[in-house]
């Protein structure tokens, strides 16, 4: 083999100068471009966006009640996400290499998991306090108030924190794999494998689980709004100033339950291939090619693309919040208007 040989074999490794280097993924340059700018504005609308929302309900008095307190401290997760995790996910999936060692790849994946599962445990709150308010709405000032929401938002960055730093850096979602991970090891890798138990465990305890749980919810949370207004449509028509509170009352219980079947709808399709794929890959000793895994990935990440992109579309509270925000820190623009809210 000729130096020039050598030297063009090279160039296609992650560490040219290790012969135990892995090899970098074939792609052509205008695809790698594509992937590198499809990304950047996946990971910058992510930031911004759930940025937006953080600042929107901690400028705005009229924002902090405790649903929304709930829907900031889900913004903050989706928001380390796009910082701190997906900028390195983006390198390595379009390079398919890993060039910051093997501790930084566990701390990568410690943090990885554990945004993605606060981020789907808050997703949780929030549909068991949306239950309360339409459902029973008379306790509801009792049962959720802004004390008790910060115990459970804490309680659900905690638990996310330690399972994930614990599965990753125990190394017990990999035991009995251990032939297998040294047969295709090689420097510049960084994989998370997970064996037929804990693969199981972890779809179940983090997805399918919360999951049953927020759909079961949701249903009961359409029947109820349906049902009130059927009541509301058929009632004598009064002009009284409680008749019409009470029927715009309704009118947001609906439009909130559409919403939440929206969001509910994009936390299915981003999410549910890749708890499937986790789930069942053990069990066909791990098939899914590389670049599929790498999709579905990105796939889940989008989740947290959309929720800030739902909320600014569909809550008029948000529409107004962005605007008054943008032209006053962005524009430049001074706005005296007061915010408004008409969800």
């Amino acid at each position: 083999m000729t130096s020039n040989e050598t030297d063009s074999e090279n160039m296609f490794l992650c560490y040219p100068l290790l012969p135990d280097s892995c090899p970098k993924v074939h792609r052509l340059t205008v695809v790698k471009v594509a992937m590198y700018v499809f990304m950047v504005l996946m990971i910058l609308t992510t930031v911004f966006g759930n940025l937006l929302i953080i600042i929107s309900i901690s400028h705005f008095k009229h924002l902090k009640s405790p649903t929304h307190l709930i829907v900031r401290s889900l913004a903050a997760c989706d928001c380390l996400l796009g910082s701190l995790v997906m900028p390195y996910s983006m390198v390595r999936s379009v390079e398919g290499c890993w060039y910051l060692g093997d501790f930084v790849c566990k701390l990568h994946f410690s943090l990885d998991m554990t945004f993605c599962i606060s981020s789907i445990l808050h997703l949780s709150l929030v549909s068991i306090d949306r239950y309360w308010a339409i459902c029973d709405p008379l306790r509801y000032k009792l049962r959720v108030t802004n004390n008790i929401v910060t115990v459970f938002t804490t309680f659900t960055w905690l638990f996310s924190f330690v399972y994930s730093f614990y599965v990753v850096f125990s190394g017990i979602n990999a035991v009995g794999l251990e032939m297998l991970i040294l047969q295709i090891s090689c420097v510049g890798s960084c994989v998370l494998f997970f064996n037929k138990q804990w693969s199981l465990t972890c779809s179940i305890l983090t997805f399918f689980l919360p999951g049953t749980i927020m759909s079961s919810l949701y249903m009961k949370i359409f029947h109820v709004a349906r049902k009130h207004a059927k009541v509301m449509s058929e009632r004598v028509t009064v002009v009284t100033a409680g008749g019409l509170k009470s029927q715009r009352s309704a009118q947001r219980e609906g439009k909130a339950a559409k919403t939440l079947a929206i969001v509910m709808g994009v936390f299915y399709v981003c999410w549910l291939p890749f708890f499937t794929v986790t789930a069942v890959d053990p069990f066909y000793n791990y098939l899914t090619p590389v670049d599929v895994y790498e999709v579905i990935i990105w796939f889940a990440y989008f989740n947290s693309t959309c929720n800030p992109l739902i909320y600014g579309l569909f809550y008029p509270c948000f529409q107004n919040a962005f605007k008054i925000l943008i032209s006053t820190y962005v524009c430049g623009v001074n706005d005296s208007n007061t915010l408004t809210l008409n969800e």
